[in-house]
């Protein structure tokens, strides 16, 4: 058995990079496609890229890759929390690949150590990369949500990763009750003087500035984030746009003033891979949702209102099911607010951490 680590280099390579998240989730009933959001990132071009170094690796056994991922130095997340911290993403091994996975992470923790990094994170870092999740491996997600196989964790304890932090994902079923409840949420704050719109309504040429400004505002404190620039905004609202994301996504004024955001998506089930006697459940077939609300309009009452007016317009377009998407464990005032929309727990994610110190 013959194991090589790799950097590969050029749009060919990196698109066999991408690709072989198709083969590490073949087995999955249901999954999403290996789409290529990353490679702006991986090939350092773009607004993604700027204080951004990256090296994708792949492990190849006998020829075939077996392993890949992506570390990262963030200079943005660094200097903002001032922890010297490096991201591994685009985490993906088949089954079995245990020698070829800790080549893969010890190459990766080698080049990190060496831009002086003292820890490495995989499950929250630049290029979307989102948690492990570890016990509903069948349902399809919310797109943006990681699907991996059960395997992984195993994989990553072998290779030194410790739990770092837990996140819970929320689902909620549309009842008559829920609608008559956010309507009367949007009422109250709109009641309240705030002014509660689809991001379509919002005139283009404030839309992204406004968006960003107050998206930023709101998750600057918020563990794991690192800061994106207005540029990175307008690259995702040009991608984005054409499949909803204008009508799905809210903001609220007060006055002039923008003081909170939905990124909202609509479902997107129809780009969803489904294997041969595979139907896709009602439950299956949902939105993205984050919420943010600057601080001087936190309390009062516009997280719910933002979310009510998302969740409504969904509705309207034939809805069932609706996801709450990604929190934290101790988020509690977010976890507070699925709860007042009607939310329940319907999964639960993982991030890993890993030293890069000597061991003692």
């Amino acid at each position: 058995m013959s194991i090589a680590i790799e950097q590969p280099a050029g749009e060919e390579a990196l698109a066999e990079f991408v690709a072989f998240a198709d083969r590490a989730n073949a087995g999955r009933s249901a999954r999403w496609p290996a789409l290529p959001l990353q490679v702006p990132l991986l090939l350092g071009r773009g607004p993604s890229a700027l204080g951004r170094t990256v090296r994708p690796l792949v492990a190849r056994q006998d020829g075939e890759i077996v392993a890949r991922a992506a570390a990262v130095v963030d200079q943005r997340y660094i200097d903002r929390w001032d922890e010297p911290l490096g991201h591994l993403i685009a985490f993906d091994a088949l089954p079995g690949a245990l020698d070829a996975t800790r080549a893969l992470v010890d190459e990766a923790a080698d080049w990190l150590r060496h831009q002086g990094m003292e820890a490495v994170r995989t499950g929250s870092g630049p290029g979307f990369d989102m948690a492990y999740v570890i016990d509903d491996y069948e349902s399809l997600p919310p797109m943006i949500a990681r699907q991996n196989p059960a395997h992984y964790h195993s994989l990553l304890k072998e290779v030194r990763f410790e739990t770092e932090r837990g996140w819970v994902d929320y689902k909620i079923e549309v009842t008559p009750e829920l609608v008559a409840r956010w309507e009367h949420m949007l009422e109250s704050a709109e009641a309240a003087g705030y002014r509660i719109v689809s991001l379509a309504e919002v005139p283009a040429t404030r839309r992204v500035q406004q968006f960003a400004d107050t998206w930023e505002e709101a998750f600057e404190e918020h563990w794991g984030m690192s800061p994106s620039s207005v540029e990175e905004y307008a690259e995702t609202f040009e991608a984005s746009g054409a499949v909803g994301m204008l009508d799905t996504s809210v903001m609220a004024f007060d006055g002039d003033e923008p003081v909170g955001v939905v990124w909202g998506m609509p479902q997107l089930s129809a780009l969803a891979v489904v294997g041969p006697g595979r139907t896709l459940r009602d439950d299956e077939r949902l939105n993205f949702l984050g919420i943010g609300v600057r601080r001087v309009a936190r309390g009062r009452g516009v997280n719910l209102a933002l979310a009510a007016k998302c969740y409504l317009d969904l509705v309207a377009k034939g809805a069932t099911y609706l996801s709450y998407t990604m929190v934290l464990d101790d988020n509690w005032p977010s976890r507070r607010t699925a709860e007042k929309l009607g939310a329940r727990v319907c999964a639960n994610y993982v991030v890993y951490r890993r030293s890069l110190r000597p061991p003692r």
